[in-house]
C-alpha cells in the first residue's frame, strides 16, 4: 500500500485563493477540486501523512466531515493553521508536532515547517515539509509536500524525489 505526502490544503480557507493565487473561483470549487484530486490519488487502504494546515473555517465539524470524504489512513504533523477542531477531528490516525518515520528504506522527518538542520541530515535523512507552498528555494534532501508545489494532489516519496511534478489536471 503507497504512502503519500500532503500539506496546505486549507479547506474552507479564502486566503488559500488570494494569497497563493490558487486557480479556481470559490473556496468550495476549490475544496471540491482538492477532495476529488485526492481521491483520485489515494486508495481507501493507502496512507497519507498531511504536514499541517489542513482546514479552517466554520462549522468546526467540518475537518471530521472532510476527513470521511477522503480516502486513505490520515496522519496530522500538526501546522500554524491547524484549530483545535482540525486537531480534534475524529478520522486521524495520529496528530503530532513532528514524526520521524522510515519509508521504501529511507529515513524521513516530517514537520509542518522547513528546517535549516534536522536530526539525521548528515547521514541521508531527507526533511519533509508544508507551509513555504513552493515558494522556498529548494536544499539538497529537503522537499516541499505542499500542494501548490504538486498539482494540489498527495505525492508519494518516489515522485517527489524522482522530482517530477504531476501533470497539470484541468482546472
Amino acid at each position: 500500500m503507497p504512502i503519500y505526502f500532503i500539506s496546505d490544503t486549507h479547506f474552507g480557507d479564502s486566503r488559500g485563493l488570494r494569497l497563493d493565487r490558487r486557480p479556481f473561483p470559490s473556496v468550495r470549487e476549490h475544496d471540491e477540486a482538492l477532495v476529488a484530486r485526492w481521491n483520485e490519488t489515494v486508495a481507501p487502504d493507502d496512507t497519507v501523512w498531511h504536514l499541517g494546515d489542513f482546514a479552517l473555517g466554520r462549522p468546526p465539524e467540518r475537518a471530521s466531515d472532510l476527513l470521511t470524504w477522503l480516502n486513505g489512513t490520515k496522519h496530522l504533523i500538526i501546522g500554524n493553521n491547524d484549530p483545535p477542531a482540525t486537531r480534534e477531528a475524529s478520522g486521524w490516525a495520529s496528530v503530532s508536532h513532528y514524526a520521524e518515520i522510515n519509508v521504501e528504506d529511507t529515513e524521513l522527518v516530517l514537520c509542518h515547517y522547513p528546517f535549516r538542520t534536522w536530526n539525521g541530515m548528515g547521514r541521508g535523512r531527507i526533511d519533509l515539509h508544508g507551509h513555504s507552498h513552493g515558494r522556498l528555494k529548494p536544499m539538497p534532501r529537503q522537499h516541499d509536500v505542499g500542494v501548490d508545489a504538486w498539482d494540489y494532489r498527495p505525492v508519494t516519496l518516489g515522485t517527489i524525489l524522482a522530482g517530477r511534478r504531476p501533470a497539470a489536471a484541468s482546472r
